[in-house]
């Protein structure tokens, strides 16, 4: 479960009491380890660090010169030391690398035994974040704190930090996070990190380098349906986080509007009401827009005006927003919001009951990409397909920081790419200890082609949107991670630093740009590479017009003596060819080379259609996503 293996977390800090970082059972500090744990406010080394939090560092000097001004602990509740101020870190950090903690449930909602995903790795953490206007972290300190990470003797980086879009180039310094973890992946360090949370648009993914493990968000089998039942006696189940009492019946209202749009009085986000019309009531909006904070707008200003509670129709999503007090706010889609509106105008006294919120866990509730999960294509390079992988994100149970607002005995539940990334994480870390000689990318490379993209009872998995559709690579990746399978994947798509560097020439980065990167002198190739070229476990052609033939490598990691053959599952209009369509590996041949010819039957410009290649033998399945856009007319000249 991770034994020996030490992740970082670069994050809001850690909340060291909680009994998800207890060392019950871990044997002595790996010797290996150079970190240490620094003091501060409220956090005394020799307390709060132990076998399981084995260091902890905070870095502050470039958000303060960023900042422009100190941190001012009255407005911004915040310590100067590794302690979390926000819950943000403890969340992410229990997620990766947790203890078992037994009967822990968020107020009797999803109740068990709550442990991260690798509950035997070591946690160090990286304070990098501090918790002004929201949330803001310096690339200066990331940076500090990749070279710090990495001379302490991490294994594992998870990063649930991003930035906002446009993003820097992958040679710029003011993204730290690319620029750092490339030295993390030279020297063996996978470093993970969030797609963001800008989803479901297109191009809207974060966090693009080749030698970052990419993850969005997912769903899983676990719902919290909330009945609403009307004076009508009809029911209908709504999504909440609401733990509190059923108070019998008692008024629904609608903010009825009049003049030229009689509909803008009940939009959620826009609200302003009349209390006569609102205390002691239950109150129907409809929402436009999905963003978690106009929810907890509304539910404000129905409390402020007395209002006893508040039913949301809105695009659906299993995200969920709970409001502060055990305020009722429950998410309905806009069919049932219709159907609630009606039966209000039908009848002069309409009364409603909530209530609490139930856990429903299995198979009726099947995975799906996040509504808010950032999509690709990369708006960098199309060509590197982004995200990699999914993870479980959405209504995620893990301990917290004291001061969350949220929290509940000391855990909260919290949705984001933020909570999918420290499950890779955790996993990751449980691939290290298996294999510890695998690279970044053969480690990556296991989890894209192992992944799963269809659900238990077969059926191809779905992405959250306006409307749903079957999810397709920009949404996922390679699909919803499988660790099991990520174990053993029989061949992985390797890349070291020489596949780096073809990459950064491919995109025609300067030689002074990538020599400062590599810290080294670096000379391109008068004729520049082909980024179609570049080893990952995927094909995305973003603009093809005849046809263009690539190569990729993979390299036998499962028995000596094995034969893989191809099986094409082609995009729909183009035609796909492997040569060879046969690798025989034995104990002398390892890795072998294969080239892939894409050509398209479209005499248009489309959109991309999806496919894949998968190698199989009898064990194995290694499959790898295709994604292919006829562009006869390109909106940009390109070079391939």
């Amino acid at each position: 479960m991770g034994d020996g293996v030490i992740i970082g977390v670069f994050d809001t800090g850690i909340w060291p009491e909680s009994k998800a970082f207890s060392d019950e059972g871990l044997g002595p500090i790996p010797s290996r380890w150079k970190g240490v744990c620094e003091s501060g406010d409220h956090f005394n080394p020799s307390t709060h660090c132990n076998r399981k939090i084995i260091g902890a560092r905070w870095f502050i000097d470039g958000f303060l010169a960023e900042y422009g001004q100190p941190i001012n602990i009255t407005e911004d509740p915040e310590y100067l030391s590794p302690r979390d101020a926000n819950g943000h870190g403890t969340h992410t950090s229990s997620t990766a690398t947790g203890s078992y903690v037994r009967n822990v449930s968020y107020k009797g909602l999803s109740p068990g035994t709550v442990r991260g995903g690798a509950p035997r790795a070591r946690l160090a953490v990286y304070k990098v974040c501090w918790n002004v206007l929201g949330g803001q972290c310096s690339s200066a300190d990331i940076l500090k704190a990749f070279d710090e990470a990495i001379h302490d003797g991490v294994d594992v980086l998870s990063l649930s930090i991003g930035y906002s879009l446009p993003l820097f180039s992958d040679v710029d310094e003011r993204d730290g996070i690319a620029t750092g973890s490339f030295h993390a992946v030279i020297r063996g360090i996978t470093v993970v990190c969030g797609a963001a949370n800008d989803g479901p648009s297109a191009q809207t993914v974060q966090n693009t380098a080749p030698w970052i493990l990419t993850v969005a968000a997912s769903t899983m089998d676990r719902a919290f349906p909330t009945p609403i039942t009307l004076g009508n006696n009809k029911t209908f189940l709504g999504q909440a986080i609401f733990t509190g009492k059923v108070n019998g019946f008692t008024g629904l209202t609608y903010p009825e509007g009049t003049g030229l749009d009689p509909n803008s009085a009940s939009a959620c986000q826009d609200l302003s009401l009349n209390s006569t019309l609102v205390a002691g009531k239950v109150l129907l909006c409809f929402a436009s827009v999905t963003r978690r904070v106009a929810i907890r707008i509304a539910a404000e200003t129905v409390k402020e005006a007395g209002g006893v509670g508040l039913i949301i129709a809105k695009n659906p999503t299993d995200a969920l927003v709970e409001c502060t007090d055990g305020f009722p706010c429950i998410e309905v889609d806009y069919e049932i919001g219709t159907r609630i509106l009606y039966y209000i105008r039908s009848t002069n006294s309409p009364t409603v009951k909530l209530s609490p919120s139930k856990t429903l866990l299995g198979k009726p509730v099947s995975a799906k990409v996040a509504f808010f999960s950032s999509r690709g294509p990369s708006s960098i390079a199309p060509e590197i397909l982004k995200p990699d992988i999914a993870a479980p994100g959405v209504n995620i149970l893990a301990a917290t920081s004291q001061m969350d607002r949220v929290m509940d005995g000391g855990y909260a539940i919290h949705s984001g790419t933020s909570m999918a990334t420290p499950h890779v994480s955790g996993i990751v870390a449980l691939l290290k200890a298996i294999h510890p000689e695998w690279s970044p990318a053969a480690i990556k490379s296991a989890l894209v082609t192992t992944a799963r993209t269809k659900d238990a009872s077969n059926f191809p998995l779905f992405a959250e949107g306006s409307p749903q559709k079957p999810a397709n690579p920009f949404d996922f990746g390679g699909g919803i991670v499988n660790p099991n399978g990520a174990a053993d994947p029989g061949l992985v798509y390797d890349m070291d630093t020489l596949d780096y560097i073809h990459y950064l020439c491919a995109m025609g980065y300067n030689n002074s740009a990538i020599s400062r990167l590599m810290g080294q002198a670096i000379v391109c190739p008068v004729e520049k590479p082909s980024i179609l070229d570049v080893n990952v476990p995927s094909i995305t052609i973003s603009s093809l017009r005849n046809s263009v033939t690539l190569t990729r490598t993979v390299t036998n990691v499962g028995a000596p003596n094995s034969i893989y053959r191809a099986v094409i599952e082609p995009p729909t209009g183009v035609i796909v060819t492997v040569r060879p369509d046969i690798l025989v590996f034995n104990s002398t041949i390892k890795k072998i080379s294969f080239h892939v010819t894409v050509s398209a039957a479209h005499q248009v410009n489309t959109g991309y259609f999806f496919g894949s290649l998968t190698w199989t033998n009898q064990i194995h399945a290694v499959r790898i996503p295709l994604s292919v856009r006829t562009e006869l007319l390109q909106s940009y000249a390109d070079d391939y």
